[in-house]
């Protein structure tokens, strides 16, 4: 194991002080220093959005990128969305869609469309394909997670001083 150094990120709005491998990738540590554990291990190439994190707002893979390359920026994981007694509009358009059967691979997909929605109040249907893109989901709840973006993304026009964080 590569030497451990002290590295300062900040998650959810906290600083956190961690020593840690630089080398080693995001994921890692916000789930086994952390204990964030929304973002998930799907494939550690950075090819299904499992891992998907908001980065400065937008949405970053973090399977394969080394922790140090990410100081100096602003993390935010699902947990950081909301939470189960006060969701964020799209978590909760996640849920009365039903558009998680297994829940693997929602809260990439719950970030990236944070992402989009936070660029873009009234995103048109090949923008939310373009930005669901690299997420995989082996449940086959496609139209679920459409309707779901739909959802939030009325939400977000309806209510112009609302982030989707």
């Amino acid at each position: 194991m590569a030497d451990r150094q002290e590295l300062r990120l900040k998650v959810n709005g906290q600083t956190h002080a961690l020593c840690v491998d630089a080398s080693m990738p995001l994921l890692y540590v916000l789930r086994n220093y952390m204990q964030l554990t929304a973002a998930k291990l799907g494939c550690a190439a950075e090819q299904c959005g499992a891992c998907a994190v908001l980065v400065d707002g937008v949405s970053t893979l973090s399977c394969a990128t080394p922790v140090a390359a990410f100081v100096g920026v602003d993390i935010v994981t699902c947990e950081g969305l909301g939470t189960s007694a006060a969701p964020s509009y799209v978590q909760r358009a996640f849920a009365v869609e039903g558009a998680g059967q297994c829940g693997y691979c929602t809260p990439g997909l719950v970030v990236a469309t944070t992402a989009l929605l936070n660029a873009q109040r009234n995103p048109d249907a090949a923008q939310i394909r373009a930005a669901l893109r690299p997420h995989l989901c082996r449940c086959g709840s496609h139209s679920r997670v459409l309707k779901a973006v739909a959802r939030a993304a009325a939400q977000s026009i309806g209510d112009t001083t609302q982030s989707a964080r």
